[in-house]
């Protein structure tokens, strides 16, 4: 009898633990799924792989009009000073070389999605081209950029956040401080940093041997 009973003790115990641990697992996911997600940032890509023959067709109004992206990412970039207005934002990602993608379009530009969205703490990483073999592209002029001249992005719901340029650096082509350039200007406040190619065609290539990055940071919202 006292076997009896203290095997039925011992099964109590471990339905009692059973229920536990269950009970345990589902608060564990219920607190999951409760808590903001944020944007995974991968502090570290290589470099950003340029597409050597971008498209040079312009996009239609249609196009532009109708463009939409989700709610807290950036759809629209305009810069006055050089006149660029309503321009889109797309989406870009990493490369299985761990380079970052570049727009397909030189009249697009490109938000790495390893970086901060709009009016978020740390760097939005926008990259444009300079050129195709026909056309000027979207950062043709974002050379002659000041400090003071202002950044317009335009959100996925149309809330709008005004940069201000803090400065411009070149790089050589192939060592960009990424780790710098997805990093705000002011640490620990919201930023945006562009990105282009800039200097000469090098011989026997369609690359350019330097990189333009502008450091700017949030002044409205």
């Amino acid at each position: 009898m006292k076997k009896l009973k203290k095997i039925l003790t011992l099964k109590r115990i471990s339905v009692a633990l059973i229920v536990i641990g269950v009970l345990g697992i589902s608060l564990s996911f219920f607190l999951y799924i409760r808590q903001p997600r944020l944007p995974q940032i991968v502090s570290n890509p290589k470099s950003v792989s340029v597409n050597s023959a971008p498209s040079s067709v312009k996009p239609t109004t249609q196009e532009i009009v109708s463009y939409s992206v989700p709610p807290n990412d950036p759809k629209y970039i305009s810069i006055p000073a050089i006149d660029i207005s309503t321009t889109k934002v797309l989406k870009l990602g990493l490369l299985k070389s761990g380079a970052i993608g570049t727009p397909d379009n030189v009249y697009d530009t490109g938000w790495y999605d390893g970086s901060s969205t709009p009016g978020q703490n740390g760097a939005m990483f926008i990259y444009g081209h300079v050129s195709s073999w026909t056309a000027d592209g979207i950062f043709y002029n974002l050379k002659i950029l000041v400090a003071g001249d202002k950044i317009i992005i335009t959100r996925g719901d149309n809330t709008t956040y005004t940069y201000q340029v803090v400065s411009l650096k070149i790089y050589p082509y192939n060592n960009v401080p990424m780790n710098t350039v997805l990093e705000p200007i002011q640490a620990g406040t919201p930023g945006l940093n562009l990105m282009t190619c800039t200097g000469q065609v090098m011989p026997g290539t369609s690359e350019f041997n330097e990189r333009l990055v502008v450091y700017t940071s949030l002044v409205s919202s």
